[in-house]
């Protein structure tokens, strides 16, 4: 990566969920002289019925060089398969205009897997964030650990997934435990308060409030139907709190969960559905909820640092290291309510933060001068 002039990066981004994890060392890649920097924005940031959330990243003042539309057009296996092998060429298109000297990848997602397939033929060394994690209900397991194999850099957010990265390889060299982005962005951040959360979004977050995603899960996805009508079975009648839920992500069954969660809350005026409070919208919500429910990668890693309370549902996130603020449950009604309930009379949980001190973005950044 040695070569005169500007460092010429690529960042991978396929939605809002890996675009704000990435904001603290997208502006720090910004702001350096020695990089020019260019978001490359495909997947969901570029699908209506995903919130256009491309829009967010020209807010942010960030140069998008290119978009791809590869969306899947169904969603069930072929529709996704076919997703995969569309984004495959159309960012093979992408690294044949551009010499990137390095790109980077987040995550484990089947399109991320895919955009990083694209550049192996074309010799781009590709720093891998996020890798050495587990994930036994989703795909998306399979997807990360192939792309930690394709990476030349990798940073990890523990050292326990730093050690297990290092035993995937054949030679590892190059694996650094960093700590997660996500960690900077909430000591970075001005989260809004309750009054400016209601101002901007008209919920009151001074009302006790459940935070809310719930993602199908990818391996067993013939169950999704059933998991739904379960979840939904078990908060019919939390009158005392509101709902607060953010959609879910383009996997296979995503959009009968959530066409099933916008018929529940049809008839529920407790019940709020935003398809995308953007970073600081979600991490305020998280802030001041009363706890999280669902099986979202958040609940680990950010909810450890206020700490919030998390009831973890069913198998997707299972192989994560769990801390103290996590109750894992079956995706069972009576399940989920003993779990609320165990919830509701608990103190507020301790401090759990295994993540980092919040200067992820600044390891990495040296680390890549450095190579």
């Amino acid at each position: 990566m040695g070569r005169p002039g500007k460092m010429k990066i690529g960042v991978l981004s396929s939605s809002r969920a890996d675009y704000s994890v990435y904001l603290p060392l997208l502006r720090k890649l910004h702001d350096d002289i020695l990089f020019d920097l260019k978001v490359i924005a495909f997947g969901m940031h570029v699908s209506g019925t995903y919130g256009n959330t491309i829009k967010q990243i020209y807010e942010d003042g960030f140069s998008v060089i290119e978009t791809a539309n590869t969306m899947p057009h169904e969603d069930n296996p072929k529709g996704i398969a076919m997703a995969m092998g569309n984004t495959m060429v159309e960012l093979s298109k992408i690294y044949a205009a551009h010499d990137f000297d390095l790109i980077f990848a987040l995550g484990d997602r089947y399109e991320m897997f895919a955009a990083v397939s694209a550049s192996t033929p074309f010799n781009i060394p590709v720093a891998h964030i996020h890798g050495g994690e587990t994930t036994l209900g989703a795909i998306d397991n399979a997807f990360r650990h192939a792309i930690t194999c394709q990476a030349s850099i990798h940073f990890t957010s523990t050292e326990q997934y730093k050690t297990r990265v290092e035993r995937m390889l054949d030679k590892p060299e190059n694996v650094y435990n960093v700590g997660a982005l996500s960690i900077d962005n909430l000591k970075q951040l001005e989260l809004y308060d309750t009054s400016q959360f209601y101002r901007k979004y008209g919920v009151d977050l001074s009302r006790p409030t459940i935070l809310m995603t719930f993602h199908p899960e990818t391996v067993n996805y013939q169950k999704n139907g059933h998991y739904i009508r379960e979840v939904a079975s078990a908060l019919e009648n939390l009158n005392d709190y509101q709902i607060l839920i953010t959609q879910t992500n383009a996997d296979t069954t995503g959009l009968m969960i959530r066409t099933q969660l916008e018929n529940f809350a049809l008839s529920k005026k407790n019940v709020y559905i935003f398809e995308n409070l953007g970073t600081t919208g979600y991490l305020s919500a998280m802030k001041h909820c009363a706890f999280m429910l669902g099986n979202t990668s958040s609940g680990f890693v950010e909810a450890s640092y206020f700490p919030a309370w998390v009831i973890n549902l069913g198998e997707r996130q299972r192989g994560r290291i769990e801390t103290d603020n996590i109750i894992s449950v079956a995706i069972e009604q009576q399940a989920i309510q003993q779990a609320i309930n165990k919830v509701i009379i608990s103190p507020k949980p301790e401090n759990c933060n295994i993540y980092g001190d919040g200067d992820t973005a600044e390891n990495i950044i040296t680390i890549i001068k450095s190579h």
